[in-house]
């Protein structure tokens, strides 16, 4: 599926009620993992320690950090949707995330996305986009939730 380009307000709106499409296949590492679990200062074994989650974890394998899934959303996003025009743009808002399953090690997930509303807010645009973070070979997603940009587009 290729990505969808965005240059206006107006081409942004057009979206609503539409799914946008889905990104590539990204596949979570171990040194993924180590790296945020440094960076967030979480080192919980059960994301860092593969002989002990082999051992003792339902997974039977470490698993990425929630926060670390929904951090790869703008990566998975960008390769949606290119929105262009732009002064600039701020995330604004996550509700309703719902974890509903484990990302374990080496496993690939990709983002889905559909549009649930725009509202033009004195010329910025706040868009409300539904995602989905599929993992593949799963039925259950990684975690789905409704997240909220802000574009402030030059024109």
């Amino acid at each position: 599926m290729s990505k969808r380009t965005i240059r206006s307000l107006a081409e942004l709106e057009a979206c609503v009620g539409q799914e946008l499409g889905f990104s590539e296949l990204h596949t979570v590492t171990q040194e993924q993992i180590n790296q945020f679990a440094a960076a967030t200062l979480d080192f919980q074994w059960i994301h860092v320690d593969a002989a002990r989650a082999e051992a003792e974890s339902p997974f039977k394998a470490t698993i990425a950090h929630g926060y670390l899934t929904v951090a790869l959303l703008p990566y998975l996003w960008q390769q949606i949707v290119a929105i262009e025009n732009l002064k600039m743009q701020v995330n604004y808002e996550i509700e309703s995330l719902r974890f509903n399953q484990a990302v374990t090690v080496t496993s690939q997930v990709r983002l889905r996305a559909n549009m649930l509303s725009v509202a033009n807010l004195r010329g910025i645009a706040k868009a409300r986009v539904g995602v989905t973070l599929e993992i593949e070979g799963s039925k259950k997603p990684a975690y789905t939730g409704v997240v909220t940009f802000l574009y402030h587009f030059q024109e």
